[in-house]
């Protein structure tokens, strides 16, 4: 309690966005019918953030050898708890997300880089303009460690056409590539991101019931 006591609840002007995707970018008939692009804005102190870490930490002394939060690959009782969290800190959160059915993107449009950039750049200018509403004067975008150097442009071009066309000026931004093991934001953009591909993959809302109060913004183009 003394812990809890001493740290700040009031958030910082500094906004924190974290990207995840579902589904894949394979346009044969084997692949996803839809992808999905989302967003997890948060401020400091990341309270959700900290019970993460001590159920983490909670997992590790009941011997459950637990190294960062992966939904598709976590257990279910460890899914069910971290949803359990993350419903509990909705207010703290703010979800966007892009849902695109792939039937019906133009064949010009299906490269990798191309499609990410104009998923992004759809994505962000509302999740931006969305921190920019609420008081945030910073933003700092952290997606996970991207290996393609064509995508990581993409990522970069994206946010800075974002800011371009919404007319943020002042808005100050950074791009961070950190792998998702490094950031609890990461790892609840990626519980977000499943939730939200199974209603629509799988038509099973089960997982995105518990998240949707924080959801924003959820356009199928």
């Amino acid at each position: 309690m003394e812990e809890e006591s001493c740290v700040s609840e009031t958030a910082t002007p500094c906004a924190y966005i974290f990207l995840d995707e579902s589904g894949n970018f394979d346009f044969r008939k084997s692949g996803t019918r839809y992808l999905i692009l989302t967003s997890v804005s948060m401020r400091r102190p990341f309270p959700l953030c900290r019970h993460l870490d001590r159920y983490k930490y909670d997992c590790i002394e009941k011997g459950t050898n637990i190294e960062f939060f992966h939904c598709y690959n976590d257990r279910k009782s460890t899914r069910h708890a971290v949803f359990d969290l993350i419903e509990t800190h909705l207010n703290n959160i703010r979800i966007h997300c892009v849902v695109v059915e792939k039937a019906r993107i133009a064949p010009a449009r299906q490269t990798t880089p191309r499609l990410y950039r104009w998923m992004l750049g759809y994505l962000l200018g509302g999740a931006l303009t969305a921190e920019l509403d609420k008081g945030a004067n910073r933003v700092i975008v952290i997606t996970d460690t991207i290996p393609v150097n064509k995508k990581r442009k993409a990522v970069e071009k994206s946010i800075q056409g974002a800011v371009a066309r919404n007319q943020l000026p002042g808005l100050k931004y950074r791009i961070l590539h950190h792998q998702s093991r490094s950031h609890y934001g990461l790892q609840v953009a990626d519980y977000c991101s499943w939730a939200i591909f199974r209603k629509w993959e799988m038509g099973d809302s089960t997982w995105y019931d518990r998240i949707k109060l924080a959801v924003r913004w959820e356009p199928n183009v």
